[in-house]
């Protein structure tokens, strides 16, 4: 029976069932179950319908929220599919990973009135999810095949997206990864409680159903250069992500067992892809039965502390800088993080991480916040006198990542990057200064989410569309250019 819309005062809002905590802690399943049909119904009818959408406005791929809302909420799924899939390539996987807190929940009208934000992700992912179960989702199909050819440096979600859009134009497209699987930061840095690595697996797979070429294991740089990639096809887009970990320059930053994020996790991820991990399995990855604690106050941190404890960790410890408030990752997150058992210890930055063979523990100072700097936050200062210790067998420095040095690691010395390491691209083509090559998600932005990199990606497709059919149209093509 359809819902009617509106139902905000009568209806509360709640989320589907989250698992029990100390079975969740034990094993890396996904932690939210199903929604019920008709829970998914009445939860869609709680949407006010708003003349301005501002859950789609904040959504970085605008997402036609409002109307695959009201399309559940009367019971028309392979329709609200449909809406949901048209401006998203990775719906299910939004739905699971989106800081919905921070884009459209968090700016959704009945949730500023006092009535509890729609529960907008959770019912993204029950479209998606029963639209693969029903068998609705299929591969792209061009209406014709174009001659030209499009290669792609990157197989995480911007090199994708790009890849699945050209291809529905009907260019061939191959991507390239230096991984043995594709999916970049979704397979090897997102733990499964969050993303079961399937439903990342199985959307790889109709990528490659549509008629993508994967060619992995592929170093660029190694394999062939960029300029060799660039007589190969007519354009080319580098969407490798950034990789390369922040560090502290700290006494002992050194020491055996002070790991970086990227390192840790995908450790723990190629584990539960079955892969042999030498390093976890001689304990040097493993938090089982070890002190840990956690630097930084992201989404990759809690991605640490939360992996630290369904591995078995004596005691986990998240060290931020500022307040709670002030975090930057998920408070959704930070949320089921402290329901796991993991202590946050606001205020505090390490001053040094001590030990012998390896990490013992790590020497911290308390922290107050100072003055607001020009963008309103506030700057961490050292309060006097106030050091205090954490014991640690293992530290993981979760502080951020950043660009690769591209023009070495390609072979091509002429791509301009900005002073921050990024591909420096001319807006909104996505071009760089190489006539052909364009850019897209965090190697242009930097380090951000996954919606961001679906809409560069998205975007990216388009403007290598345009340039492709110019180039036909004037008889030119990066290949000819770069030749």
């Amino acid at each position: 029976m359809a819902n009617r819309m509106l139902q905000f005062t009568q209806v509360q809002r709640h989320m589907p069932p989250k698992r029990e905590v100390t079975l969740r802690r034990s094993d890396f399943g996904e932690i939210y179950d199903e929604f019920e049909p008709q829970s998914a119904a009445e939860q869609a009818s709680r949407c006010s319908q708003c003349g301005v959408p501002f859950c789609q406005v904040h959504c970085p791929v605008h997402n036609n929220i409002p109307d695959w809302l009201m399309l559940t909420a009367e019971g028309r799924l392979q329709e609200a599919y449909e809406v949901s899939q048209a401006t998203n390539n990775f719906p299910e996987i939004c739905g699971r990973i989106c800081p919905q807190d921070r884009l459209c929940e968090g700016n959704c009208v009945i949730e500023q009135a006092g009535h509890g934000t729609v529960t907008i992700g959770s019912v993204e992912k029950y479209i998606n999810d029963t639209a693969w179960e029903r068998g609705w989702v299929k591969p792209v199909s061009p209406p014709q095949e174009r001659e030209q050819s499009v290669g792609i440096i990157g197989a995480g979600p911007a090199g994708l997206a790009a890849a699945e859009q050209l291809r529905a134009k009907g260019y061939k497209v191959t991507i390239y990864d230096r991984y043995d699987r594709a999916g970049g930061l979704l397979i090897y840095g997102i733990p499964s409680f969050k993303l079961e690595k399937e439903v990342v697996e199985r959307r790889t797979r109709l990528v490659a159903d549509a008629g993508v070429t994967f060619k992995l294991n592929f170093e660029v740089g190694r394999d062939a250069s960029l300029p060799e990639l660039r007589l190969r096809h007519d354009a080319v887009l580098i969407a490798t992500g950034v990789y390369k970990a922040r560090d502290v320059m700290l006494p002992g930053a050194g020491l055996d067992n002070v790991l970086p994020a990227m390192d840790y996790l995908t450790a723990s991820n190629r584990k539960g892809l079955g892969d042999e991990v030498p390093a976890f399995d001689d304990g040097r990855l493993d938090a089982a039965g070890k002190d840990v604690v956690v630097i930084g106050g992201g989404d990759t941190a809690m991605d640490c502390v939360r992996t630290a404890v369904r591995q078995g960790a004596r005691s986990v410890k998240c060290l931020y800088r500022r307040n709670r408030a002030n975090m930057p990752g998920s408070q959704r997150e930070v949320a089921n993080a402290e329901e796991e058992g993991v202590d946050f210890v606001w205020l505090a930055a390490p001053e040094a991480f001590d030990g012998r063979d390896g990490v013992a523990e790590v020497r911290a100072l308390k922290m107050r916040l100072g003055v607001a700097d020009a963008t309103g936050r506030q700057a961490p200062e050292v309060v006097a006198d106030s050091g205090f210790t954490l014991p640690a067998q293992m530290v993981v420095k979760a502080l951020g990542f950043d660009p690769e040095d591209l023009p070495t690691l390609f072979n091509c010395p002429e791509l301009e990057t900005t002073r921050w390491g990024t591909v420096k691209v001319a807006y909104p083509s996505l071009m760089s200064n190489l006539d052909g090559v364009f850019a897209a998600g965090d190697i242009v932005r930097g380090a951000s989410l996954v919606v961001w990199a679906i809409r560069d990606g998205r975007d990216a497709a388009e403007s290598i569309d345009r340039y492709i059919q110019a180039g036909a149209q004037s008889g030119t093509h990066a290949a000819s250019a770069a030749a």
